[in-house]
């Protein structure tokens, strides 16, 4: 059986500067958010895969966990809450509205995390 061949290219995403960051509101009854979370979550974890793969060209479950555990999301707000705006994203304007909304709202705060990281390892 022949493994399909991934695509190392960057999604078209990763070079284009994001779209500016607006804000959407999930609904406040915790059930209606809790299932918003629950698909934002896993838009999230694609989002974080394919930039992981794209960016560094391999598998790293470390970065991978760093842009989608609850503490980096803590930083941002309340986690359920983050991924819930994911998900409303997600179900209003589809996948790639998802993906540009993770890259305005999330990404900026995640690379300044890495850049901090990488200054503390090498003062080491």
């Amino acid at each position: 059986m022949t493994r399909p061949q991934l695509d190392s290219s960057v999604p078209p995403s990763a070079s284009a500067p994001p779209r500016a960051f607006t804000a959407v509101s999930p609904p406040t009854d915790p059930v209606a958010e809790q299932q918003l979370a629950w698909t934002g979550d896993a838009v999230l974890a694609l989002f974080a895969r394919q930039h992981v793969l794209a960016r560094l060209g391999r598998i790293d479950t470390p970065a991978f966990l760093d842009l989608t555990s609850n503490g980096f999301l803590s930083c941002l707000g309340r986690p359920t809450r983050i991924e819930a705006e994911i998900g409303l994203v997600y179900e209003r304007e589809g996948l790639a509205a998802a993906f540009a909304y993770i890259e305005a709202r999330l990404l900026p705060t995640w690379r300044t995390q890495q850049s901090r990281r990488a200054r503390q390892r090498s003062a080491r």
